[in-house]
């Protein structure tokens, strides 16, 4: 009898959700909202990077973002927080902690 089983990295992969296209665009229109920035939110690539080039967000910007996003999702985002840098790496990376992390 021969038994089948998912490779470890399978597994690891679907337990942890991912955004989904909704939450991305949702967290894109509050991006431009809370900055009035004058790019569409649509125009935000999921890959593109939020700080510096890319989208070409500064650090104070970031905080604005980070304030807005704790009160509409019910998380915690911190200014020492070690995984910042990861967190706000581009739209895909700040969607996908909010999906893991968010309370509302």
């Amino acid at each position: 009898m021969s038994t089948t089983t998912m490779p470890e990295s399978s597994l690891q992969t679907s337990a942890v959700p991912a955004a989904d296209a909704a939450l991305m665009r949702e967290v894109a229109e509050l991006v431009v909202t809370s900055l009035n920035l004058e790019t569409a939110a649509a125009d935000i690539l999921p890959d593109e990077p939020l700080y510096g080039e890319g989208l070409g967000l500064d650090s104070i910007d970031i905080l604005e973002i980070a304030l807005v996003l704790s009160k509409r999702y019910g998380l915690q985002l911190r200014a020492d927080h070690e995984d910042n840098t990861a967190i706000f790496q581009s739209l895909r990376s700040l969607s996908d902690h909010i999906a893991l992390q968010r309370t509302k």
